[in-house]
């Protein structure tokens, strides 16, 4: 059985590899994500291409084997769940989800987690958006747009929110800024790096390009 580091650095290689999946992600991106010197990212890359789940190109970066791939996507599918059933079932807030489910994900048992999912009714995403891999390792994928990049008068469903930080979903929440929510992009002003949008049953907000660039919306 693989590691919890191991777990660990399969997953953020693949979550920093999409969507251009063929890229090589360089080390010292992959240590700076780790939160690792780049000598101890080197040395734990080495052996996941000992283990055949990541391709190493010296003084290139990385990318992850079909082995690899599946992998990581074995520990989304466990995150993401376990992250659902922890607001939808246990009543938490979708902020403080992440890190739980980061913990949880290295434990939980194949066994538990179909039960939890099939008590969840085998959902395709998790709380903030993200879609959760089914239990062979394929993942949907869909065309979103990225607030950032929404023309004026767009009427969309919010879908994925990608940031986990607790205080920006906090914030997210507080605005009404939640998947499933409908809005209206009333006014998109490039010169300022601003955008306003109509929320339905709500008054409107307005979002700096940052925050806008965390949001992600399928058109209705």
């Amino acid at each position: 059985m693989p590691t919890s580091t191991v777990e660990n650095y399969i997953k953020q290689i693949y979550i920093a590899q999409q969507p251009k999946q063929n890229d090589l992600l360089p080390m010292g991106v992959l240590a700076a994500i780790m939160g690792v010197a780049p000598g101890t990212a080197t040395s734990m890359v080495k052996a996941l291409a000992d283990s055949g789940l990541v391709l190493y190109e010296p003084r290139s970066g990385i990318r992850l084997t079909r082995g690899g791939e599946q992998l990581a996507l074995h520990v989304l599918r466990r995150h993401r769940i376990l992250e659902l059933f922890l607001v939808r079932i246990l009543g938490l807030n979708w902020s403080e989800v992440h890190e739980e489910a980061e913990h949880l994900e290295h434990v939980v048992s194949d066994k538990v987690l179909e039960r939890m999912d099939s008590l969840l009714g085998n959902p395709q995403f998790d709380p903030h958006g993200d879609p959760i891999p089914d239990a062979q390792g394929q993942v949907g994928t869909e065309q979103l747009i990225n607030l950032a990049q929404a023309t004026d008068g767009l009427h969309a469903e919010i879908a994925r929110v990608s940031d986990q930080d607790g205080a920006f979903l906090q914030f997210a929440e507080k605005k009404g800024l939640k998947p499933g929510t409908h809005v209206n992009v009333s006014i998109q002003d490039n010169h300022a790096d601003s955008i306003v949008l109509k929320i339905e049953n709500r008054s409107s907000v307005a979002l700096g390009g940052k925050a806008a660039s965390k949001i992600f919306l399928r058109p209705v």
